[in-house]
């Protein structure tokens, strides 16, 4: 993390990522525009950006555009500052929530949630299949012509372009070995209840919305958690890389490299 703290130690930086949270897939012209500097000096600091993996740059004809990717500072404030918030808060059931800006149409989002083609692309080629009727089975098709597996995750609620949740599945045996755990533990942990997610799509401008994951019903800071919070791994994981890979693939037509 310490070229995404010496990347946003810069004000020129932090208004470049701030004229790109307004509006993705800007051109080094489009970003020079008020900015005083030369392009040779913007160009520097568009580097210095796409090294800390804090915006991403696409090829179009002779231009290149620039995206924002809000991964990396979300998961600086998810390993610090939201840890400590939870520290001052009273005991009680620990939720994750995070909220990004994606410029595209909730028709699209709602795409990018429910159906196969797009839920493989950023779930690591997982499908999701439903058919998305509350009370129904959420399948997972872990490869083209695999049988869908039942996890036990169900539709908890579905209003098209609006709202989305479903139960979240337990613990899974190949996190036994992944994570190095006894079968004790892995028995121990199976006896959690059983958390949940959902996503509100709100419009926030023309052909924008504003996406809130909020993944709730977690007694304390548990396994799980640690897992969809990013928190088990080095480079940040969990919903914060799964929704900025969605939001990529919506403002650039692919996801995030895995």
């Amino acid at each position: 993390m310490e070229d995404v703290f010496r990347a946003l130690a810069d004000p020129i930086r932090r208004r470049l990522l701030d004229r790109l949270n307004d509006r993705a897939g800007q051109s080094l012209r489009e970003l020079c525009a008020g900015l005083g500097m030369a392009r040779q000096s913007v160009s520097k600091h568009l580097a210095v950006l796409e090294d800390a993996n804090l915006v991403w740059a696409v090829r179009r004809g002779r231009e290149k555009l620039h995206y924002l990717n809000a991964e990396p500072i979300d998961a600086v404030a998810q390993r610090w500052i939201h840890r400590y918030a939870l520290e001052a808060e009273p005991m009680g059931d620990t939720a994750f929530v995070y909220t990004t800006i994606i410029h595209a149409t909730p028709e699209r989002v709602w795409s990018a949630l429910t159906e196969p083609e797009f839920t493989r692309q950023y779930w690591h080629g997982v499908e999701l299949v439903s058919d998305w009727k509350v009370g129904s089975p959420l399948l997972l098709r872990h490869a083209p012509d695999a049988e869908p597996v039942d996890q036990d995750q169900v539709v908890l609620e579905y209003d098209p372009y609006r709202r989305l949740a479903y139960s979240w599945h337990k613990y899974l045996p190949e996190q036994v070995e992944y994570l190095g755990w006894s079968a004790e533990k892995f028995a121990e942990l199976q006896k959690e209840p059983q958390s949940r997610v959902a996503f509100d799509i709100e419009e926030a401008g023309p052909e924008t919305v504003r996406l809130t994951v909020t993944h709730d019903g977690f007694p304390g800071e548990t396994e799980m958690y640690k897992a969809i919070s990013g928190a088990l791994s080095k480079s940040g994981g969990g919903w914060l890389r799964l929704v900025a890979s969605i939001k990529t693939l919506l403002e650039t037509g692919a996801p995030m490299p895995a």
